[in-house]
């Protein structure tokens, strides 16, 4: 970890954080002895969770990529997770440097590194938002700041919606998000799934929950809600690392056996 005093920047290490654990998968240092040791934990009941989170990351790229050359030029990714290059702005700028995004996450480790190394093309603009997913009205005003909800935008939760529950209402926060969005904005996520091993799902849902953590799997279908209303852009719901695999490189390990979670993107009518 960082010489980063943890309690003065208010970041909670007595209990493991997602976006810590996610940087702990990625080989990062910008996490704590107790995402380490979670971290363990979900290595034993699943080897290939380090594949996983990059697969979800290499979504994110093609994703990216795929919207700005149909010519989105906002975005907002909520549940950021700690800056690992290249980043969500960085593909988007790419392809056209015009490109404005707005990234938030609840954690202010990552606004620590947000505001080091998210650095924007001149012609766009990149801001960092400290809130919860769970508060969209906050969001959606910071986002005004910078973007132009009159004009489409794309909504990023890569990997965010299996931390929160149904008793949290995770559908009615995408629902009031997007409620928010003009026609022509896109909704891009992916989401981690029981489907194909529950017995194992199963204890790693309950290890997290007795460390604080939520994790909230859903099946095929009960993912396939959240675009309830949207038009799913082919190949509609897929296995993560299968969703449009030309637009990116391979990630190693990613077909050596199921990649347990599902990704898509859909357009608001």
């Amino acid at each position: 970890m960082t010489g980063q005093d943890p309690a003065a920047a208010g970041i909670d290490t007595s209990r493991p954080h997602p976006a810590r654990m996610y940087d702990w998968y990625l080989g990062g240092k910008d996490n704590y002895p107790v995402d380490e040791e979670m971290g363990r934990q979900m290595l034993a009941l699943e080897p290939r969770v380090p594949v996983m989170a990059r697969v979800n990351r290499a979504f994110m790229q093609r994703a990216t990529r795929w919207l700005a050359q149909q010519g989105v030029r906002q975005f907002l990714d909520i549940g950021t997770g700690i800056p690992t290059e290249p980043n969500l702005h960085q593909i988007a700028q790419q392809v056209a440097p015009d490109s404005r995004v707005v990234y938030c996450d609840n954690d202010p480790i990552v606004l620590a590194h947000a505001a080091a190394l998210l650095r924007s093309t001149p012609e766009g603009a990149t801001e960092y938002l400290q809130a919860d997913v769970r508060d969209p009205a906050t969001i959606l005003a910071g986002a005004k700041q910078v973007l132009d909800l009159d004009r489409p935008v794309a909504l990023s939760l890569v990997a965010l919606l299996h931390f929160i529950s149904d008793d949290d209402g995770a559908h009615d926060l995408v629902g009031r998000l997007l409620s928010e969005l003009p026609s022509g904005s896109y909704l891009m996520t992916t989401h981690a799934t029981a489907d194909f091993s529950p017995e194992k799902s199963a204890v790693a849902t309950e290890k997290l929950r007795a460390a604080g953590v939520t994790l909230a799997l859903r099946s095929r279908a009960e993912f396939a809600r959240f675009f309830d209303g949207l038009d799913l852009v082919e190949p509609g719901v897929e296995i993560v690392h299968k969703w449009h695999p030309e637009l990116g490189e391979p990630v190693a390990g990613q077909d050596e056996g199921v990649i347990p979670g599902y990704g898509a993107v859909a357009r608001k009518p």
